[in-house]
C-alpha cells in the first residue's frame, strides 16, 4: 500500500506541476479546473496497475473514468474562451508578477495535496470482493444518485445559460428546485459512494478522511458558501430563492414568506 500511495503522489505532483508550466504563457491558472475529475482518473488507474491480479477489481477505477472524465470535459467545455476565473484574478491582482510562483504553492500543489486525500479510499482497497456486498451495493447506489444530480443539473444550468434571456436570472426549475446546489450534492454523494465501494474491496477504516474532506469543501470552503457569497452581490432575485430552496440536501421547496407588515 505505501509504494502505491508514493506512486500516485509522484502521478498528482507530475499533473499539477505540468499543469503549472501550462499556465504560465496563457496567464489562466484556470486551467486547472478541468484536470481535476481526469487527475482522480489517472490516480485510480495508477492504484489498479499497482496491485496484484488477485487484488485487482476493475469496477472502482471505471466509476471514477466515468465520473471523472464526464466532469473533465464539461468544464473543458463551460471555460472554453472565458477569462480566468474570478478568485485567481483576484490572486493574480493581489500578487503581482510574484504570483507565477505563489499560484505553484497556493492554486497547483494545494489542489494535489488536496486531490491526493480525498482519494485515499480508491488508493487503499486492498482486496477483490467475491460477491455483491451489502456495502458494495449500497455504494453503486449512492454513486449513481451522485452522478445523476451532478450530470443532469450541470447539463439543465447549461442550458438555461444558453439563452441570452435568462442573463442575471436565477434558475429554479428541475433539480435545482429541491436543492440549490444539485451540482455539489452530486458531488458529495459520489464521494461517498467511491468510499463505500472501496471499503467493499478492503479500503482502510482511516480513508474516510477523503469524502470528509471532500464533503467539508462542498459544503464550507470552494463550494456552497464561497459560490453564495457571489451569487447574493451579483443576483438580485437570489436571496429570495435561498429562502425558498434547500442548500444543499435536496427537499421540496418552502413556500414563499408572506409579508404581513403592510
Amino acid at each position: 500500500m505505501d509504494d502505491i500511495l508514493l506512486n500516485n503522489a509522484a502521478v498528482v505532483a507530475a499533473i499539477m506541476l505540468a499543469m503549472w508550466l501550462i499556465s504560465i504563457p496563457l496567464r489562466n491558472v484556470s486551467v486547472i479546473d478541468p484536470v481535476w475529475g481526469p487527475g482522480f482518473v489517472a490516480i485510480a488507474w495508477s492504484t489498479y496497475a499497482g496491485q496484484l491480479p488477485e487484488d485487482r477489481h476493475v469496477m472502482l477505477p471505471v466509476l471514477v473514468t466515468i465520473w471523472g472524465m464526464r466532469l473533465g470535459c464539461y468544464l473543458a467545455w463551460r471555460n472554453h474562451g472565458n477569462p480566468e476565473d474570478f478568485r485567481y484574478r483576484a490572486m493574480r491582482e493581489r500578487h503581482g508578477h510574484r504570483f507565477v510562483f505563489v499560484s505553484l504553492f497556493t492554486v497547483f500543489a494545494l489542489q494535489g495535496v488536496v486531490m491526493w486525500l480525498v482519494s485515499l479510499p480508491i488508493q487503499t482497497t486492498g482486496r477483490a470482493p467475491g460477491s455483491w456486498t451489502p456495502f458494495l451495493i449500497v455504494g453503486v447506489i449512492v454513486w449513481l444518485i451522485g452522478f445523476v444530480f451532478e450530470s443532469v443539473g450541470d447539463w439543465q444550468l447549461a442550458g438555461f445559460r444558453a439563452d441570452p434571456a435568462n442573463s442575471g436570472k436565477v434558475f429554479n426549475r428541475g433539480l435545482w428546485r429541491y436543492t440549490r446546489h444539485p451540482n455539489y450534492f452530486g458531488d458529495f454523494c459520489v464521494w461517498w459512494g467511491f468510499f463505500l465501494i472501496a471499503s467493499a474491496d478492503g479500503a482502510v477504516w482511516w480513508s474516510a478522511v477523503g469524502p470528509l474532506l471532500m464533503s467539508v469543501f462542498l459544503m464550507k470552503f470552494s463550494g456552497v458558501e464561497l459560490l453564495e457569497k457571489s451569487l447574493k452581490s451579483t443576483k438580485p432575485d437570489y436571496t429570495e430563492y435561498a429562502n425558498s430552496t434547500s442548500a444543499f440536501f435536496p427537499w421540496r421547496p418552502r413556500p414563499p414568506k408572506i409579508n404581513t407588515s403592510a
